[in-house]
């Protein structure tokens, strides 16, 4: 595996996870490889590497997408979600809470802007910096490969101001609870967050 090709597998990750790229978008290799300023091969073994995150789906004759996922998907992605972030909050051994305060105040911010993409970005950032509370590269990994996918489910939801915002303020009592030790009602708080937001993507797969 060529590090550049790991490189612009990053980079389109990133795209991805800040809701640059979404669902159905066709990634163009010739637009894509002279802005990235890579080979033809290195932005097709990033494709490959990307398609295998389930990120990207090559469709026979027609090209490489951003992968639209599906109900399943959203199951499948939330009880995984479940026995990560609840399990790193049982298991804290790095309890330093900047990084989970900044992306509630980014939240707070980009939705006093009206900038909901961004509110979803500091979201996703959040649920990451929970997990980092954890102190395991590893778990810290594979949480990113989620997100990433995760924020191809946000979108479903049409009105995204109307689905992000009741969580900026869940967001903060879950970091209430974190700054006066209380872990209990912090993973109590995040089971019922995680369970409320799958109904409602589920709803608006429906």
């Amino acid at each position: 595996m060529s590090s550049a090709a790991e490189r612009v597998a990053v980079i389109l990750r990133d795209r991805i996870t800040a809701g640059e790229l979404t669902p159905g978008t066709r990634l163009i290799e010739e637009s894509l490889g002279a802005e990235l300023g890579v080979s033809r091969n290195t932005l097709r073994e990033a494709f490959r590497l990307l398609t295998h995150e389930r990120l990207l789906v090559y469709e026979l004759n027609r090209g490489v997408f951003v992968r639209t996922l599906s109900e399943q998907d959203v199951v499948e992605l939330y009880r995984v979600r479940r026995m990560i972030e609840l399990g790193a909050l049982r298991d804290i051994r790095e309890p330093v809470l900047g990084k989970v305060a900044e992306a509630v105040d980014a939240a707070e911010k980009a939705a006093e802007a009206n900038r909901w993409q961004d509110v979803g970005t500091a979201d996703i950032q959040f649920h990451r910096a929970l997990v980092e509370l954890a102190g395991s590269a590893r778990i810290e990994e594979f949480m990113a490969l989620i997100l990433a996918e995760l924020r191809l489910v946000f979108d479903v939801m049409k009105d995204p101001r109307r689905f992000h915002e009741p969580y900026i303020n869940r967001n903060r009592e879950i970091l209430a609870a974190l700054e006066n030790g209380d872990v209990a009602r912090a993973e109590e708080l995040l089971k019922a967050y995680l369970d409320d937001a799958e109904r409602q993507l589920l709803a608006a797969y429906g």
